[in-house]
């Protein structure tokens, strides 16, 4: 013990007597051991950022969503024109009509035993072209014809009034998203008011929590009706800005929920074959399924971690070759003094252990600085995240897109195993890379050093 002691404190005193070198030849391993604790923060924060905003969507749904073929796959122009034959050709209206999507018959071919143990269905019609009260008018919008099953299906909570049910079918009933019930009633109540969809009155049952983007949309701009009054009041033509186009889509979106996760891949196959089978290969049917895309995420995400890491940790192999070097230096420099412990009764171990102990101190004080700097680090970029997301972040104003380019809007998350390995990574490059300048010091034949100037 004694041994140790003294041989530690020899090592110490060595270093100390050159601090700046030290921490020179330790800024390696500071910025090795603090890339490693870093990028693993980083890419935590960022897997759980993105697994969050996937799970939204709900691991046992699966997605069914209408697309547009392309364009040469549309049918010709249809003549909009009023009125019967011969005159006004000129001033005839040509109407192009996209007939795609989820069909009614889907639903039935879905609803059946073959496909598997479906829990709820939920389908989404998107309807009307202008949404309004009075003066005020809002173009970013959705009307989503819809059954009460979906504020079941989704995130979604009420933060007043109801949300829609049985009895509302056919009634002219709506549930609105948080920005657009404040954007068409400004200083006024929401609830029990109306508002106007392509000029039928709705009145307002239900107004819902802000909430993020769920499902791939929106939702703070969204308004929901009774799927039965979607259809009956406004039928499936649609259209579009402009007055020149116009989609014949029966349902826009299908939500399929699964009673168990593990049953999720077989059934959202079967989902695939039967929308295959009904569409003859004419891809206007996207099909998502969210555990899919939540398993992929998480490998991509830890292969990315893995290889940043391991970028990491060449950092941590280049800081380990500088302290060799210097190391090696130091030998030459200290030939001297090896030669005069050696004459006082040294043997080599004690040489090795001596050499040995500096570089181990070294390695393993540059580990904990670079975990204190890492870790302070990843800590005030999540405060300040957290600050510039709460209300007081509005003061970011027009800088708020040089904040998210500075600062990113996930925030890093510390793992307690990437900073466990990369000190004791740390630890051992400085144990593997002072072996070879402590055994040239202590095969330094006495007299020869004590002759050294």
């Amino acid at each position: 013990m004694t041994f140790l002691l003294e041989t530690l404190r020899l090592g110490l005193a060595n270093l100390m007597l050159h601090k700046l070198r030290s921490l020179l030849t330790a800024l390696g391993i500071i910025i090795g051991v603090g890339a490693v604790v870093a990028i693993a923060a980083y890419g935590e924060g960022s897997k759980r950022a993105a697994l969050a905003g996937i799970r939204e969507l709900g691991a046992n749904n699966i997605l069914l969503k209408s697309v547009k073929p392309p364009e040469s796959d549309a049918p010709p122009p249809q003549d909009n024109a009023g009125g019967g034959g011969g005159g006004g050709g000129d001033d005839a209206v040509q109407v192009t009509v996209s007939s795609y999507g989820i069909s009614r018959l889907d639903l039935r071919r879905l609803d059946q035993p073959s496909v598997g143990p479906i829990q709820r269905m939920v389908p989404l019609k998107q309807v009307g072209s202008f949404i309004y009260r009075g003066a005020v008018t809002i173009q970013a919008a959705r009307v989503y014809g819809t059954t009460p099953d979906l504020f079941q299906t989704l995130p979604m909570k009420l933060a007043r009034g109801r949300t829609l049910d049985t009895a509302d079918e056919g009634r002219f009933t709506a549930v609105i998203g948080a920005d657009a019930a404040s954007h068409l009633f400004l200083l006024d109540d929401p609830l029990g008011n109306t508002f106007s969809i392509d000029g039928q009155p709705f009145t307002v049952v239900g107004i819902l929590e802000p909430i993020g983007v769920t499902a791939g949309r929106d939702i703070n701009f969204d308004i929901f009706i009774p799927l039965d009054t979607a259809e009956g009041r406004f039928g499936d033509l649609r259209m579009l800005p402009g007055g020149t186009t116009a989609e014949d889509v029966e349902l826009s979106e299908l939500i399929i929920r699964v009673e168990d996760t593990e049953l999720v891949k077989p059934v959202a196959a079967q989902v695939r074959r039967v929308i295959e089978a009904g569409h003859d290969d004419k891809q206007d049917v996207q099909v998502t399924v969210p555990l899919e895309l939540i398993q992929q995420q998480e490998e991509t995400e830890n292969r990315n971690n893995r290889l940043m890491v391991v970028i990491g940790a060449l950092s941590l192999l280049v800081g380990g070759i500088g302290i060799m070097n210097i190391m090696l230096a130091s030998v030459t420099e200290r030939t001297r003094e090896i030669g005069i412990r050696r004459a006082l009764g040294a043997t080599r171990l004690h040489i090795v252990a001596q050499f040995l102990v500096e570089t181990t101190v070294l390695a393993g004080v540059g580990g904990v600085i670079g975990l204190v700097v890492a870790s302070a680090w990843c800590l005030t970029h999540s405060a300040l995240i957290g600050l510039a997301t709460t209300e007081n972040g509005a003061s970011w104003g027009q800088l708020d897109g040089l904040r998210r380019f500075f600062m990113g809007n996930d925030a890093p998350i510390l793992m307690p195993m990437p900073m466990v390995v990369g000190f004791c990574f740390a630890a051992a490059v400085g144990v593997l890379f002072g072996v070879y300048p402590a055994i040239k010091a202590a095969k330094q034949d006495p007299i020869v050093a004590l002759r050294h100037d």
